[in-house]
């Protein structure tokens, strides 16, 4: 018999990992409770878990401290679930290893439409990335990012570390280069879907990928602004970005 999809609930609000629990269920999913991060290891090596809904603020070690634990470990989905709701902290998450982030309060039934998503696209990356591994070389203006290994080497050969947000954004930027992008467009590739009330935030991680790219940003070259429309990435010459889809 097929489990279902096995879901960890990491906050300390008693009344938010009850009603999580008891709500996901009539969705189908089982959902598991920890309330730090001593809880949440011992729950991880106890069972399978399919996706972790991480609060940020937790007594001990807070969220971002364990997304990034998780992180280093595994591929394991994780949705932040936090009242902390600046841009920047999303960013953070997002660059922790996050797939999604939602502010608190929230709407129960929207949390259960992004975990299915970030659970679809979690099962679909295993072949989707197979079949990618004999094309997975993306050449750009002398730099060079392979796909399976999410690296990215200088015009210099030195390696460029990317954060799991900088990797999907430079993904959509070389996907479809001198296209402009809106910051919705390209937030939605950021983290599975639109940003709402965190707007600014593909303000930051654009930031942060032209110092990743070396492009200056009182003039930038690779990454330009479009004013009133979005983002443009202004590569010359980018090759290999048809081996493989979204």
């Amino acid at each position: 018999m097929t489990l279902p999809p096995q879901i960890l609930i990491v906050d300390d609000d008693d009344g938010i990992t009850s009603l999580l629990r008891d709500y996901l269920s009539n969705f189908g999913f089982e959902a598991h409770v920890a309330h730090d991060g001593v809880t949440m290891r011992q729950q991880l090596s106890r069972q399978h878990i399919d996706l972790i809904v991480l609060d940020l603020m937790l007594p001990g070690a807070d969220g971002l401290a364990l997304a990034r634990e998780v992180r280093q470990n595994s591929r394991l989905p994780i949705i932040m679930l936090t009242a902390r709701a600046n841009p920047y902290d999303c960013v953070l998450g997002l660059e922790m290893g996050a797939d999604d982030y939602m502010s608190k309060p929230f709407e129960p039934r929207e949390l259960v439409a992004r975990i299915q998503t970030v659970l679809r696209r979690a099962t679909a990356l295993p072949d989707a990335e197979g079949s990618r591994r004999g094309h997975d070389v993306i050449r750009f203006d002398g730099w060079e990012l392979r796909l399976h290994e999410r690296s990215l080497t200088s015009p210099e050969g030195v390696a460029v570390a990317l954060s799991n947000a900088e990797f999907r954004l430079l993904n959509t930027f070389l996907r479809m280069p001198r296209r402009v992008f809106s910051r919705d467009q390209l937030m939605e590739q950021a983290r599975g879907r639109a940003m709402d009330s965190f707007e600014r935030s593909i303000d930051l991680l654009v930031s942060r990928l032209r110092q990743k790219l070396a492009d200056d940003p009182r003039d930038p070259v690779m990454i330009k602004t479009v004013r009133g429309a979005g983002y443009l990435f202004n590569a010359r010459s980018v090759q290999g970005q048809m081996a493989w889809a979204a």
